[in-house]
């Protein structure tokens, strides 16, 4: 059990870790001074297994057009999911409008600053209340995602890879870490950036890490234990089929046939069957009494 402990924290120095975070941390908008929580739950929400380059268009058009809860909470159901785009998983659009709404109905239309208050939002778990309160409040609090525990793993245990999450296990990790002078919310940031560009999965640039005295580093890079990780595919996923649908969806403001949706896949039928009941059970779309569908918030 020693290594769910705290141990010999001090190999990963803050003073180096933020110097180096300083000169090379890439330029994202959501870090920029005065933006506010709710922009900044915005990119959280948007960040969830999906790309930074993904993100990037789709938030900048997002705050602009909708600023605050409230903003956010006044728009349909249906302009909130043609705004999110292609960002993928659109469950997590549909959460983020009652998000607003909350926010905007309970709240006075300001984010909560804490993390208990803030995971009793919709759509809002322990990860992204933690980041909200990190990244927005600048509290004290462990943020852990992928990145951040892939940096744990090799730079303080020694490890190629975290294994299974441990929510204990992984916020002790990083609550050893974190500096106590003000300054542990730019520390997670630098943490996580340093997992998502220098540390990463499959080609590490040791070379370019801050981190002096990586324990993976030392012993040699030992590899992963058990098989390797599958990549995730997209292609002919039933998530791709409800992104077929909803494309379908999006391009009309009125309600389309039956006939519309099939022919935007064709492939499997049964396949096509099963995404589109599962659209209609997530609630992000509706079938009008005459047989046609529409986008949640655009029937009639």
């Amino acid at each position: 059990m020693a290594h769910i402990l705290p141990y010999a924290p001090m190999n990963v120095s803050p003073e180096d870790l933020l110097s180096w975070y300083e000169r090379s941390r890439r330029d994202l908008p959501w870090r920029d001074p005065g933006v506010s929580p709710w922009q900044i739950l915005v990119s959280e929400f948007m960040l969830q297994q999906t790309p930074v380059a993904r993100v990037l268009p789709i938030w900048t058009e997002w705050v602009a057009r909708w600023p605050t809860p409230s903003a956010t909470a006044a728009a349909s159901a249906a302009d909130v999911l043609r705004a999110w785009g292609k960002l993928g998983y659109p469950r997590r659009a549909k959460r983020l409008h009652e998000c607003a709404t909350v926010i905007a109905r309970d709240y006075d239309d300001v984010v909560p600053d804490d993390v208990d208050t803030l995971m009793t939002l919709p759509g809002v778990g322990s990860y992204t209340a933690r980041a909200v309160a990190c990244f927005a409040y600048r509290q004290p609090v462990p943020v852990v995602d992928t990145n951040v525990r892939r940096v744990m793993a090799r730079a303080v245990h020694g490890r190629a890879d975290a294994g299974t999450p441990s929510a204990v296990r992984d916020h002790a990790d990083v609550t050893a870490l974190l500096p106590e002078n003000g300054v542990a919310h730019q520390f997670s940031a630098a943490l996580m950036e340093l997992g998502a560009t220098v540390c990463t999965a499959r080609t590490p640039r040791c070379g370019l890490c801050p981190v002096s005295r990586c324990r993976w580093r030392q012993a040699g890079y030992p590899p992963a234990d058990g098989p390797a990780r599958r990549p995730q595919t997209y292609a002919g996923t039933d998530r791709q089929v409800r992104g077929r649908l909803l494309d379908v969806l999006r391009d009309n403001t009125s309600p389309v046939t039956r006939a519309q949706l099939d022919v935007a896949w064709l492939t499997d039928t049964e396949q096509r069957d099963r995404a589109l009941d599962s659209l209609l059970a997530d609630g992000l779309v509706t079938r009008m009494p005459d047989g046609r569908y529409a986008l949640v918030g655009d029937a009639p």
